[in-house]
């Protein structure tokens, strides 16, 4: 406890200062917390990682949960796909930022040489303020798909399948089984990776400093690398922390939301 409220606390305190992390700080009181209200590139950053976060939260969870159902059927070299699938996950993200940044290079990146053997001419994936940041989100879907498969195929196989069993002997269909069994019953996992899925995304730093630097025109510039341009490239940490209690606001109140809706929507025993 004292490791997550002693850090907690102490933003908060910075955040009323004016400092440079050198000097000594200089109390301002709500004056930091006024400037970022007015100050529109904030709101800039705040809108891009609401745009990644509902890029990046749907299609993987979309994605991981198609790949959780094809491997609990016990496919033939099922453990090597989980495998590979996985690999990404474990691989270090600046390396990965390198290597997709060279993949989306318009003049020798192997996807526009892909779309150009069906004709198509790609476009300069990061230097457009269009295509910027879906391609940040396909990266991070890409990487991390496998990982929160993990968790669903896991709550998969906790199912009982004295359920479907059963739904059989009723004469239940494919679908039904799925929304009236699978569904239902995979809401705790459903609910983690959701909520863990959501905070990460709310947090991505990583790829933006290594393929775009919020670029182009800022378009990629989300909270978390807009807080570590004012803490460590302007040296303002002061306003950097009343930029990271906005961030941790908007994260603490869409968990909330998560919670509520999950309480009462999740059965938590199968017997």
């Amino acid at each position: 406890m004292l490791f997550l409220v002693a850090p907690i606390a102490g933003v908060v305190v910075i955040s009323f200062f004016d400092w440079n992390l050198m000097g000594t700080p200089r109390f301002v009181g709500l004056a930091n917390y006024r400037e970022m209200m007015g100050d529109n590139e904030v709101w800039r950053a705040m809108r891009n990682t609401v745009y990644y976060v509902l890029l990046n939260i749907p299609a993987q969870t979309v994605l991981a949960l198609l790949l959780a159902l094809a491997m609990n059927r016990k496919l033939r070299g099922g453990k090597v796909f989980r495998v590979l699938f996985v690999l990404p996950w474990m691989a270090m993200p600046v390396a990965l930022g390198i290597v997709w940044s060279w993949a989306f290079d318009p003049q020798h990146g192997v996807v526009n040489q892909f779309l150009a053997l069906f004709g198509v001419d790609g476009p300069a994936w990061l230097s457009s303020t269009g295509w910027a940041m879906p391609v940040l989100a396909s990266v991070n879907i890409w990487q991390y798909t496998g990982y929160t498969m993990l968790f669903l195929l896991a709550g998969l196989q906790a199912i009982p399948e004295s359920l479907y069993e059963a739904a059989d002997l009723d004469g239940a269909k494919s679908v039904q089984r799925f929304f009236r069994i699978t569904l239902p019953l995979l809401r705790p996992s459903m609910f983690f990776v959701l909520v863990t899925n959501t905070i990460g995304s709310f947090q991505m730093f990583d790829t933006v400093y290594v393929m775009t630097q919020g670029g182009p025109g800022g378009s990629t510039d989300t909270m978390n690398y807009h807080i570590y341009q004012q803490a460590f490239q302007l040296f303002r940490s002061g306003y950097a922390s009343a930029l990271a209690m906005l961030l941790f606001a908007v994260i603490l109140l869409v968990t909330a939301v998560q919670v509520l809706y999950f309480r009462k929507r999740t059965v938590y025993d199968f017997s």
